[in-house]
């Protein structure tokens, strides 16, 4: 068993009161909030990854793209029959700035969408590793 090769994808968009964050909601696979993510096809780069993913999942269009020093794994909490000999996924984090509007979703994998601050959208994600991820982009941000 091996583990896919990913993307994490932290949105956000900076308006003139404040900086939100796209979360999308889940609903195959497992329920709850996320940030756009997806694998990596093979021969394609990860800069790559991220643009298609980007655009499948949010329909919307990347201003800025960063790639940060922030990697892991985990494991998926049951094997899916539409990834075999899959046990996880392992990722490497990114953020996009994108304008503030309505996403087109891929229905099959999300249900709904909200764009939020950062407190909020710290309360809506559930993983240990999403909420690093986007401390760790709402960090930068803040400072630079």
């Amino acid at each position: 068993m091996k583990y896919r090769k990913a993307v994490f994808i932290v949105t956000y968009a900076i308006t003139k009161k404040h900086i939100d964050y796209l979360l999308l909601k889940r609903k195959l696979h497992w329920k709850g909030w996320e940030f756009p993510k997806g694998g990596i096809k093979h021969l394609e780069t990860s800069k790559n990854a991220v643009k298609r993913e980007f655009l499948e999942e949010t329909g919307l269009t990347p201003i800025k793209i960063k790639r940060f020093d922030y990697s892991g794994k985990y494991d998926y909490h049951k094997i899916f029959t539409d990834r075999p000999g899959i046990k996880g996924q392992s990722f490497s984090l990114y953020a996009v700035e994108s304008k503030k509007a309505k996403a087109k979703l891929d229905e099959i994998e999300h249900s709904d969408y909200k764009w939020v601050d950062f407190a909020k959208a710290l309360k809506m994600l559930r993983w240990s590793n999403q909420k690093k991820s986007l401390e760790m982009v709402n960090n930068w941000l803040k400072n630079s």
